[in-house]
Order: structure tokens, then C-alpha cells, then sequence
């Protein structure tokens, strides 16, 4: 097996006049991301002369982004790229089950418990993971979020679960 990609024409549902699919499509995600943020700031109040309005900053920023997604995708019109590669699901999965999970599991379950359980959960993401390491992290990071929330910012928080206290 050799490290170079093969050579071989890659099938794509791309025009033929894109010639660098991946500058392309990301442009056009950047577009779609400022059409949205434009979209939902459309109710805010706006400029007004000198005075700024809640809507202006996102307005501005998005017309940014609006610009820049046109001209990646632009690039991807013009000039030669790589192609889409394949993206990989598992990582922004798990870390996104985490965050879910220790959301819904902070007030019955705590920190303690649900901090270590989403660490845990997260660290599914990656092939790579090794367990013992990650225990181990993960048990020092839980450590700190019990320390530094109710005690360092006086945070009212459940740090173990319900029926325990009870």
C-alpha cells in the first residue's frame, strides 16, 4: 500500500465546472450559514444613523461571512482542489451525546456523576481512546468541576444524585 491517493477519476454529482469541489461546497455552506444568521437577525432593530441597534453586529458579521463564502466558493469555481473527502461522524456524535446527556443528567444525577458520565461518553469519539488514560482524566476533571463550581464560583449545583442525598 502506498501513502499517495490513487489516481483514479473520482465520481462527483458536482457540475463539471467546479473545479475544486471542496472549496466549493464549503463556500456555499458559509453562504447558507450567513443567509441563516441574516434570516434570523431580520427582526432586531438595525442602524439608525449613529446609533447601533441589537441586529447590527450580527448583520455586519453575517454580511462578512456572506462575502467570504462567496469568494471560497468562487475559488472553487476557478482554481483546481482537492476533492470532497469523507468526513467522519463518530467524533462530533459522541461529543455531541455528551453534552445532551449531562445536560438531562445534572439535576437528578449531579456533577459528580454526570461530569464523569460525559467525559466518559466523549471520549467514545475516538478510535484511539484508552480507557484507563481516560478514567483517569476523567475522574481529575470531574475533581475540578466539584471544586471550582459550588466552591471557587458559588454556584448552586447538585453534586451527587438525588436519591443519594435523600
Amino acid at each position: 500500500m502506498s501513502d499517495t491517493p490513487s489516481e483514479a477519476p473520482v465520481k462527483s454529482i458536482l457540475p463539471k465546472w467546479v473545479r475544486g469541489p471542496q472549496d466549493f461546497v464549503g463556500g456555499l455552506a458559509m453562504v447558507a450559514v450567513a443567509l441563516f444568521a441574516l434570516w434570523a437577525s431580520s427582526d432586531l432593530q438595525g442602524m439608525h444613523g449613529f446609533s447601533f441597534g441589537a441586529g447590527t453586529a450580527p448583520r455586519m458579521f453575517a454580511v462578512l461571512l456572506l462575502l467570504l463564502g462567496g469568494a471560497v466558493a468562487l475559488m472553487g469555481v476557478l482554481k483546481d482542489g482537492p476533492h470532497i473527502a469523507a468526513y467522519s461522524w463518530r467524533g462530533p456524535l459522541f461529543v455531541s451525546a455528551a453534552i445532551v446527556f449531562f445536560a438531562l443528567a445534572i439535576r437528578p444525577l449531579g456533577l459528580v456523576v454526570s461530569a464523569f458520565a460525559a467525559f466518559l461518553i466523549a471520549a467514545m469519539g475516538s478510535h484511539e481512546t484508552r480507557w484507563i488514560e481516560a478514567i483517569i482524566v476523567g475522574a481529575c476533571l470531574t475533581l475540578g468541576c466539584a471544586l471550582l463550581f459550588p466552591y471557587v464560583l458559588g454556584l448552586p449545583m447538585p453534586m451527587f444524585p438525588r436519591f443519594l442525598i435523600q
